[in-house]
């Protein structure tokens, strides 16, 4: 069983950068592929980020030059560092993994196909 836990949520203005943790307790090791998510009342949840077990990544077009996914395989933790943000991306950020090494393409983004979740943590861009 995997257990993931986010932090790193905030309020910062327009512009500002912020880097969102989480950290996987469980049997995760080397076998998981992992993903940013983030989600605004009354709206779906939106895959922004992922990666592959080798490091592969991909992001959302709405984040992409902006945000940078990593992971710390010896920490059992992934990050996403968030550069000059924008209102737009206020939202409760969660991090998911799922069993499995990598992709047949590029890492998904599409919340069903990942099976563990985080709590969330808020993070509010205002101008």
């Amino acid at each position: 069983h995997v257990q993931l836990v986010e932090s790193g949520g905030g309020s910062v203005q327009a512009g500002g950068s912020l880097t969102l943790s989480c950290v996987a307790s469980g049997s995760l090791r080397n076998t998981y592929c992992m993903g940013w998510f983030r989600q605004t009342p009354g709206k779906e949840r939106e895959g922004i980020a992922g990666i592959d077990v080798d490091g592969t990544t991909t992001f959302a077009d709405s984040v992409k030059g902006r945000f940078t996914i990593s992971k710390d395989d010896v920490k059992y933790s992934l990050y996403l560092q968030m550069d000059n943000l924008k209102p737009e991306d206020t939202a409760m950020y969660s991090c998911a993994a799922v069993r499995l090494t990598r992709w047949a393409g590029p890492p998904s983004l599409r919340p069903y196909e990942y099976n563990y979740w985080g709590q969330g943590t808020q993070v509010t861009v205002s101008l």
